[in-house]
């Protein structure tokens, strides 16, 4: 549900939704699980602020447990294709698809408290069928890691071999770790971010 904020002008006091306020400021979000419709939702609003304005960076807020890999990737689309430079800033968690989509910001960084987790694409349902449809999941989903592991190193400026390392299990990260291992830029509390994004 959105939060409801007023505005004074000069034409009086109006009622807008924080996140529309925080939008006309180049601040996005992306919250809970990823799926068609956040990632769409998403797809729109970088776009309308690239249209606006494509030369004042935009800040990306992600607290998120992750969700599904083909709808982070029309985000992951968006933010790397974004001309407007796009800053991505972990405030709380960002797992799973969630650490991708952090880690590709031109700028990243993190809240002291926040945290990361990396680990190999998983299979979400009840999986069935034959021999073949079975092997041809499992071809896909090798193929998956291998996507997902290529574009980690080449953000981190890791080799695919770390990152495969890296991704083998649930790996969780400190926001000091994170910088350490190249998934993060930096490391900023509220006040600073907040200077930044002024």
């Amino acid at each position: 549900m959105s939060t409801p904020v007023l505005l004074k002008s000069s034409g009086g006091v109006q009622t807008v939704a924080i996140e529309s306020k925080l939008m006309s400021d180049r601040r996005l979000f992306i919250t809970g699980e990823i799926n068609a419709d956040s990632a769409m939702d998403f797809f729109k609003q970088i776009m309308l602020l690239n249209l606006e304005d494509d030369g004042t960076p935009i800040s990306v807020f992600i607290n998120s447990p992750g969700g599904e890999i083909d709808n982070g990737l029309l985000i992951y689309d968006a933010i790397v294709g974004s001309k407007a430079p796009v800053r991505t800033f972990c405030s709380g968690c960002a797992y799973s698809m969630g650490a991708v989509l952090f880690t590709c910001g031109k700028e990243r960084y993190m809240f002291p408290h926040s945290k990361l987790m990396l680990h190999e694409p998983l299979l979400g349902g009840k999986i069935g069928g034959n021999a073949s449809s079975i092997k041809s999941i499992s071809e896909s989903l090798l193929e998956t890691k291998s996507m997902m592991n290529k574009l980690l190193a080449f953000h981190t400026g890791k080799t695919e071999e770390e990152m495969d390392e890296l991704t083998s299990y649930d790996h969780y990260f400190s926001a000091q770790e994170a910088v350490e291992m190249g998934l993060a830029d930096g490391i900023k509390d509220f006040k600073e971010m907040m200077e930044g994004c002024a």
